[in-house]
């Protein structure tokens, strides 16, 4: 039994071709923060013929299973990257959608005391910071590239 099975019955999910398939797409590291409409695309320039709907329910089957998290970022469309990874935040670039992933000891030992301090016992939260590339030939090479 292939990594791809295990984790999709661990999830209680039956293994499906799409499945499968989206799966894969996903575990490629060029793909975190991807879109569904993303991963649709990058499926038809595989030749594989698995609808737009289907990309929606199996990501949000995935969601729901813990497999992936969803991100709501700047701009209106969800992304989503694989779950299980160490907790990390998000730089967001508002001009081309770069987002840059960063842990910081710091902030996080701020937000248990602020939270704390407010008699809140914190169980989950994501720190999304929002601006634009410095760089901006960079930051126009990266929309070009994501056009």
């Amino acid at each position: 039994m292939t990594d791809h099975n295990l984790e999709l019955k661990k999830a209680g999910l039956k293994v499906t071709l799409p499945r499968i398939k989206i799966l894969e797409i996903l575990q490629s590291p060029d793909n975190q923060h991807i879109s569904a409409e993303d991963v649709y695309k990058i499926l038809l320039d595989l030749g594989e013929e698995i609808g737009l709907a289907t990309v929606y329910r199996v990501l949000n089957q995935f969601d729901d299973a813990g497999i992936v998290n969803r991100h709501h970022f700047e701009g209106g469309k969800s992304v989503f990257e694989l779950s299980g990874s160490t907790h990390h935040d998000h730089l967001v670039c508002l001009k081309c959608g770069k987002v840059v992933e960063f842990e910081d000891e710091m902030i996080e030992r701020r937000q248990l005391e602020i939270s704390e301090e407010n008699g809140i016992t914190l169980t989950n939260h994501s720190l999304y910071l929002y601006g634009e590339c410095n760089d901006k030939a960079a930051c126009k090479e990266f929309s070009d590239a994501n056009s």
